[in-house]
């Protein structure tokens, strides 16, 4: 299975250090199923992997030399659920943009793929496509081209004169 949205919250919630109970009534769960919701999500390996993840991006940002801000990359707005706009507007066109987090490592891998799909009509136009009218007339050439008559003969005068 994959990591929802659900599964996500609940996963951040554990991260700003909430139990498994109240982080599973703030992914949204029913306080009656709550506490077994969250137990349940703590053993979850999609909730794992995502915990293993964020665990490692920290340690990074800890070991990294500390960067004027003049020299930090533009962040990619992954962290959290923190969506950077200013990103967002940096790019000329639709299509960079869905380039851009396609080809973000940072960005969680469904939104990756998401952004993939939405760039394939881009990329591959569809096998046939077109409208009725265009493969009406595809059609009615292919057909016309095998019982269509040859090309009249050029009438010549004698003496190389066109009539």
């Amino acid at each position: 299975m994959a990591l929802t949205g659900k599964k996500r919250l609940f996963a951040e919630a554990l991260l700003a250090g909430k139990s498994n109970k109240q982080a599973a009534l703030d992914a949204g769960y029913s306080p009656a199923s709550a506490s077994a919701a969250g137990s349940r999500l703590a053993k979850d390996q999609d909730v794992l992997a995502h915990l293993a993840r964020k665990k490692v991006k920290q340690e990074k940002l800890a070991q990294a030399p500390a960067q004027s801000d003049a020299d930090q990359p533009p962040s990619s707005g992954a962290e959290g659920s923190k969506f950077d706009i200013s990103l967002a507007v940096s790019h000329q066109n639709p299509r960079a943009f869905l380039m851009a987090a396609m080809n973000d490592l940072v960005l969680e891998p469904k939104l990756r793929i998401d952004a993939a799909k939405a760039l394939m009509p881009f990329e591959f136009a569809k096998k046939g496509e077109g409208g009725k009218k265009e493969q009406q007339a595809d059609a009615a050439k292919k057909v016309a081209s095998k019982f269509s008559q040859g090309a009249s003969p050029k009438l010549v005068a004698s003496g190389g004169k066109s009539v």
